[in-house]
Parts: structure tokens; C-alpha cells; sequence
């Protein structure tokens, strides 16, 4: 077993609210300053920056997991992974299927584009991608774990798109791989208040929206090997695999 650095949050040019200096190129070449072993691509409701990005990670070292933030029917923030491009590109089709149309305004909220490892745009995507799913937290959860996928319900402790700040509660029967938060709670607390005792894995990213904040919060993981499946194990706590903080 080794330890392997994580950060599971980041943005990059393609989410409204992601610099544009959050290229594939640029996100890698700080994953390495920051000497990170595992990064997870979340664009706001899509995962087509993700191959780009995991083609470069592997050319230098990094893992990079396929993934998007979707946002809910409650307007609730969950992280969401992918073991490779066919399961990325199949909950595409979902996030396409229920992500109502708002067109974006640029100028408003900022570009939302897909570039290639060139840094050469070859999409602009025009529905505004910050929009909420018109499906529920339950139905996302189910939909992930249906392809194989993890789900992590984003910066629960936030008062806007957290879990607990949109609903009050954990509903009962999420299955969540884990619970990122954001470092400003005491996890003892969350488990009293809101886990009867249970004591789920929490997680901390930086949610990084431009380069200097990738890595600045990251996950200490114990695994084999910097691996999809090892990353599964290791937020299940299961042969010897587990989050270390």
C-alpha cells in the first residue's frame, strides 16, 4: 500500500464559473507543482472536458477521474465519477436529457467552452450549464451508481448548494460513496447532528475555479495503485484501502 494525494474539485474553462486560465494544460502542470498523484475533473453538468484532461494526466503521471458537479431538482451541488470515457459520455447523455435550456449569457455569468490540449476552442456549449437537473438527488444517486460510478454529495456544509443547507437533512436511503465538506465544520458535529452516530468518510477538495487553488485542500488515500477501482475500496474502507484525511 501507498499514500496518494487527491483533489477531487476541480473546475476548469468549460464551467461559467471556471477561469479561463483553467485549461487542461494549465490544470495539469499545477496537479504536478502540487504534486498530486489523483485529480477529479467537475465541471457544472458535464463531463466533456474530462477525456482531454485524463489523455495529458496519464502522459505525465496523474490520474484523472472523469466526473462532473450536477446540480439537482433541489439545487443541490454532488460530485459524480467515472471509471472511463464510455460511462462519462453515457451519463452525459442523462445530464443532456435533463438539464433544462437556459441559453447563457457570457457576459453575465462567463464562456463556457471545451478546448483541446492546444488550448484551441472546439465547442462553446450555449445552455447555461449552472442550471439545475430536473430530476432529484435520489434519481442522480441511482443514475451514478447505475454506471458504476461514485457520487459525493458536494460541500455539504454550505449554506447554498450543500446538502444540508438546501434540505436540512440527509434523505434517507442516499446512498453516498462519501461527503466532501468544506472545512469550516466540525466533522463530530455533522456525525451528532446529522448521522445518528453513523460515521460516514468525509472528504476535502479545493473546488478550484483558477490554478492557484488546485491542490491548496487535497485527500491523503491509501491504495494500491492510483486507480478508479482502488479509489472505490479506499472511500468503501475496505481492504486496507481508506482515506487517511
Amino acid at each position: 500500500m501507498k499514500e496518494f494525494r487527491a483533489d477531487l474539485h476541480i473546475h476548469t474553462v468549460l464551467s461559467p464559473c471556471g477561469d479561463l486560465e483553467m485549461s487542461p494544460v494549465n490544470i495539469i502542470e499545477q496537479a504536478k507543482e502540487c504534486k498530486l498523484d489523483i485529480i477529479g475533473i467537475a465541471d457544472h453538468n458535464s463531463t466533456k472536458q474530462c477525456n482531454v484532461i485524463h489523455t495529458l494526466g496519464k502522459q505525465h503521471g496523474i490520474t484523472v477521474l472523469f466526473g462532473a458537479e450536477v446540480t439537482t431538482k433541489e439545487e443541490v451541488h454532488c460530485l459524480t465519477f467515472f471509471e472511463n470515457i464510455e460511462y462519462a459520455n453515457l451519463f452525459q447523455q442523462f445530464l443532456d436529457d435533463h438539464l433544462p435550456f437556459v441559453k447563457n449569457n457570457p457576459e453575465l455569468f462567463g464562456y463556457q467552452v471545451v478546448v483541446d490540449k492546444d488550448e484551441l476552442i472546439v465547442e462553446q456549449e450555449e445552455r447555461l450549464l449552472i442550471t439545475a437537473l430536473n430530476v432529484s438527488i435520489e434519481k442522480i444517486e441511482q443514475k451514478v451508481h447505475e454506471l458504476n460510478g461514485i457520487f459525493i454529495p458536494a460541500h455539504i456544509d454550505k449554506k447554498v448548494n450543500g446538502l444540508l443547507g438546501q434540505l436540512g437533512v440527509i434523505p434517507k436511503g442516499l446512498k453516498a460513496d462519501a461527503y466532501e465538506i468544506t472545512g469550516r465544520t466540525n466533522p463530530e458535529q455533522l456525525y451528532e447532528r446529522y448521522f445518528n452516530q453513523d460515521k460516514p468518510i468525509f472528504i476535502q477538495n479545493s473546488d478550484a475555479h483558477i490554478p492557484e487553488l488546485i491542490g491548496s485542500k487535497f485527500n491523503r488515500l491509501l491504495l494500491k495503485e492510483p486507480s478508479f477501482t482502488e479509489i472505490k475500496l479506499a472511500l468503501a474502507n475496505k481492504d486496507g484501502r481508506k482515506v487517511l484525511g
